[in-house]
């Protein structure tokens, strides 16, 4: 029996995430007891897992635990493919932060109060955000106030506000600082206009000057509760805040590159009929679309597999993919903001909280569609980097190489010097035979381009 605690579950005392024989368990210590039996005992589980805002579980009566300590040992559903909130688009975030209060209003019902509102506590299944920490819920003390209040506006709301109102990439600050970006920082970076917002003056403004006010000072015990109805207002406060943050970006290079592709219609249809072709009818567990832009092939690819994690670059392609899915009731795509050249490392203590975009890996196909030539040519990333990082990555791949000759190459060239002599079909097809096998070969008709099926040696 192989037994491996889960790095990122070692703060909390309450319990924690462990993986026996490739299968995910989570322990739940005797110091959490009481809230446990209250959050099943209650009605609070089965309403939130009807409601499909917390994952549910199942008890596990063998002894596999760690310790002595251990009071239950839950099996719950398994997550697909985890992803963290520095990951996600503009969108994805809001509907995160307002299923966290939700959650929270609703526990309040029960008796009981959310004791963190850790984005990292979220996770996105079938399409939707969904909550994944059982032992998130403390019982509620009469005229205690929400102990997660700061934990939510430093991982929610601050993000949400410097995307919406200063930079669409300011999201990404989440990375840097994954216990939540400081509210000091936030109201630095925001503009003049958003302190004539009342609630972000309250929540974030006036919020980041009383924690300077209070860091060297003792928290006096007499000091004023908050009874349930003013919680109750204080979330509704943050209900209002976040819904009333919206982001509009203009098209980028990204979007308007996937409507003006250099394809012809006639290219574009045997493109997809080719990738079809290659997917056949196996179904697969997962898949990835590598430079997916606002998804057209990872739809296409959605009929082959339980789940498509649809991954590009840039913000607006991905915030316009994930609407759109959200839109059409699409339950198997989970598109992403990451930058391959550029990609989530793992973070947090000794790198190993949260997991590198490789260790969530290999997927067992990855879609690599009009991407190679934006990495060897505006990147300066050569052919061999690229085939020993799908190697990593995949079982099987279906990419395409652009030559020279194609319009969008040569727009590429005209605005820097050709480098890259090595840059053609001989080397990258003698590059990637080191480590796959070249199933299929297929030019796509009206252009130049090649589409290639390869498994891995």
């Amino acid at each position: 029996m192989i037994r491996t605690i889960v790095p990122s579950s070692y703060r909390d005392p309450s319990g924690f995430v462990f993986l026996k024989d490739g299968v995910l368990f989570r322990q739940i210590n005797e110091h959490y007891k009481d809230n446990y039996e209250l959050l099943m005992g209650s009605g609070l589980y089965q309403a939130l897992v009807d409601d499909r805002l917390l994952i549910p579980h199942e008890e596990v009566s063998a002894p596999i635990g760690f310790s002595d300590h251990a009071y239950k040992i839950i099996k719950p559903e398994p997550i697909p493919f985890i992803s963290y909130s520095y990951e996600w688009c503009f969108s994805q975030l809001k509907d995160a932060a307002r299923i966290t209060l939700t959650i929270q209003k609703k526990a309040l019902d029960f008796g009981m109060s959310l004791k963190d509102a850790n984005a990292f506590n979220i996770q996105f299944l079938r399409g939707k955000p969904i909550l994944i920490d059982t032992l998130s819920f403390e019982t509620y003390r009469r005229g205690r106030p929400w102990v997660a209040y700061r934990q939510f506006c430093e991982q929610f709301l601050a993000p949400l506000a410097l995307v919406s109102l200063t930079d669409g990439r300011l999201q990404r600050l989440s990375r840097l600082y994954p216990d939540g970006v400081p509210l000091d920082l936030t109201s630095a970076l925001l503009p003049l206009k958003a302190r004539f917002t009342p609630r972000l003056l309250t929540h974030l403004f006036l919020h980041a000057k009383s924690q300077i006010w209070f860091a060297d000072k003792a928290v006096s015990r007499t000091r004023r509760g908050m009874n349930q109805r003013a919680l109750v207002g204080l979330i509704e406060s943050l209900r209002a805040a976040v819904e009333g943050l919206t982001w509009h970006p203009s098209s980028t290079q990204w979007i308007q590159y996937g409507q003006d592709s250099g394809y012809s219609t006639a290219a574009e249809l045997h493109k997809k009929r080719l990738v079809k072709e290659f997917l056949g009818t196996r179904k697969r567990r997962l898949i990835w679309d590598l430079g997916a832009n606002v998804g057209i092939f990872s739809r296409l690819a959605g009929k082959t597999s339980d789940l498509i994690v649809a991954i590009d670059g840039d913000p607006v392609s991905v915030e316009e993919h994930y609407l759109n899915s959200r839109e059409e009731g699409e339950t198997n795509i989970l598109p992403l903001v990451i930058d391959l050249t550029n990609p989530s490392p793992g973070i947090g203590w000794e790198g190993e909280e949260w997991l590198s975009l490789i260790e969530r890996g290999p997927a067992d196909v990855v879609l690599a569609l009009a991407l190679v030539h934006h990495l060897a040519i505006s990147h300066n990333v050569p052919l061999h980097y690229l085939a020993r990082f799908f190697r990593r990555v995949t079982a099987e791949l279906i990419i395409e190489f652009v030559p020279k000759e194609d319009l969008q190459v040569k727009k590429m060239l005209s605005r820097r010097d050709d480098i890259f002599p090595h840059y053609s079909e001989e080397t990258f097809e003698s590059e990637f035979k080191k480590y796959f096998r070249i199933r299929r070969r297929a030019e796509i008709r009206g252009s130049k381009r090649m589409m290639y099926l390869m498994q891995k040696k």
